[in-house]
């Protein structure tokens, strides 16, 4: 048993603040807290800084991104192997920034079905690779020439790369169901679904829908029956508003989201994963021209949705889209949804409770007595300066240090 001692505990469901702050953690559980000098077991002196509940990003992909990737060729370039030790890297450096739970959202590359995000959830979670909790949605599900065929990514030529239905290419109600059925067989906890075309796909508007109403009903029934929920990359309101009312739990993106159809995300309680650090930071100056003008003209637009999604009610949850801003640096995303109108709490909230909920997971997100003991500290105070939350200096998950840093 061990006391972590701090000036400030923050509990982001109510936002209260106790100071100065005791939590006690007993083996891989919260076993209670309080204020005052004293404490269980043996006592660590975080010093001045604020103990808060460990965040969680809704949407990475630690298999791509990091050193020494060449954008465009990568997906040609590093075999599964190499793509492994890419995420080996992605999540310990995601772990050290204050994330201790993710959702890999679908792989879009070759690897022969193998479904590397699963494995890379079983090494952590057996102890052998220092990494967040993974929730897995092995490859993604996308039509021949959807935004997450990765052929789309650099407008390879015919015969370059051609990927199989077991790596999330389908087209069609039957070929659909059975890409779900096989991401569930080998592991997958989720189900991620190219709604819409994307920013960074060569042909198409971003926000033309890709799959039909009758394919995603039948992706939704697949997933629901088995107990998984959907995730849907989804930029154009009329194919969220397909997604959403196809059952659809999740919506990445957003981008050109209009006022209609967030009231009826807020209605049908549908999340919305904003991505929206991404806007500012992706650089896009070696472009296609084609991409620069999409961006250009996408862009505004998305900086507007997350106002009009929180005055609606819409629930919101947190989503890098890492390596979109690059891993570790989760931060990003908790300013810009400030920047966008969410208050700290909102943003604090929307990285732990919030998130919880999305994946359905009641031992977590909270600071509380019986929950995991996955808790981070910052400097200051982030309830007014969100910025700090880029300088974690301790993070323990399940009850052991995997950071610990002293002024």
């Amino acid at each position: 048993m061990v006391t972590l001692k701090a000036a400030r505990v923050l509990h982001v469901d109510t936002g209260r603040i106790e100071a100065p702050g005791l939590v006690t953690v007993d083996g891989d559980r919260i076993a209670g807290g309080g204020r005052g000098g004293g404490g269980d077991g043996d006592v660590l002196d975080l010093g001045d800084v604020t103990l808060l509940p460990g965040l969680m990003d809704m949407e990475v992909n630690l298999l791509m991104g990091g050193r020494g990737e060449v954008p465009g060729l990568s997906p040609v370039q590093d075999d599964p192997p190499l793509r492994m030790l890419r995420g080996v890297a992605n999540a310990r450096r995601t772990l050290r920034s204050g994330f201790t739970t993710v959702r890999n959202l679908g792989l879009f590359v070759k690897t022969g079905g193998y479904l590397l995000d699963v494995a890379l959830a079983k090494a952590i979670d057996a102890g052998w690779i220092d990494g967040p909790r993974i929730v897995p949605a092995g490859h993604a599900i996308t039509p021949t020439g959807g935004h997450l065929d990765p052929t789309m990514f650099a407008a390879y030529a015919p015969g370059i790369m051609p990927l199989s239905l077991e790596e999330g290419i389908a087209n069609g109600v039957d070929e659909v169901r059975k890409a779900v059925r096989h991401q569930i067989k080998y592991g997958a906890q989720l189900i991620k679904v190219c709604a819409s075309g994307g920013v960074m796909s060569h042909t198409g508007t971003a926000g033309a829908q890709h799959y039909s109403d009758e394919e995603l009903r039948a992706i939704v029934d697949e997933a629901h029956r088995r107990g998984l929920k959907v995730a849907a990359h989804t930029h154009g309101a009329a194919a969220v508003r397909a997604a959403v009312e196809a059952g659809i739990d999740c919506i990445e993106h957003g981008f050109l989201l209009d006022d209609e159809t967030i009231e009826l995300m807020a209605e049908r309680g549908t999340f919305l994963v904003a991505t929206t650090a991404l806007i500012d930071g992706m650089d896009i100056s070696k472009a296609p021209p084609e991409l620069k003008a999409k961006a250009g003209e996408i862009f505004p637009h998305a900086r507007t949705v997350v106002a009009r999604a929180l005055k609606a009610g819409v629930r919101i949850a947190v989503g890098t889209d890492a390596p979109a801003i690059p891993h570790g640096r989760g931060a990003q995303e908790l300013i810009a949804l400030v920047e966008r109108g969410m208050t700290p709490l909102e943003v604090l909230r929307a990285a732990t409770v919030n998130a919880a909920e999305l994946i359905d997971a009641e031992d977590r997100g909270r600071i509380a007595e019986g929950l995991l003991a996955d808790l981070i500290a910052v400097p200051g105070h982030p309830l007014e300066d969100i910025s700090v939350m880029a300088d974690v200096r301790f993070v323990m998950k399940g009850g052991k240090v995997f950071r610990h840093e002293r002024d």
